[in-house]
């Protein structure tokens, strides 16, 4: 399962936004977007799911036992 970081990196990419465009269109500030960039953990649930809203997703309680991928 790819973590929050690595999905928002990616699907911004694939639609051709900065850092600073993507902050803009999401109404979030820049810094948010690089602290999810970036892997940082102490993120306003609020402010992740209006950047996950741009693609159709929110942040939502997930099984431990279910995640796990194999070799882990």
């Amino acid at each position: 399962m790819k973590d929050l970081a690595q999905f928002v990196k990616e699907r911004r990419k694939e639609v051709n936004l900065t850092q600073e465009e993507f902050a803009e269109r999401t109404g979030v500030a820049l810094t948010v977007i690089r602290k999810i960039e970036q892997g940082k953990t102490n993120l306003n649930m609020d402010k992740v799911n209006l950047v996950l809203k741009m693609f159709g997703h929110q942040l939502a309680p997930v099984s431990l036992k279910e995640s796990k991928e194999p070799n882990n």
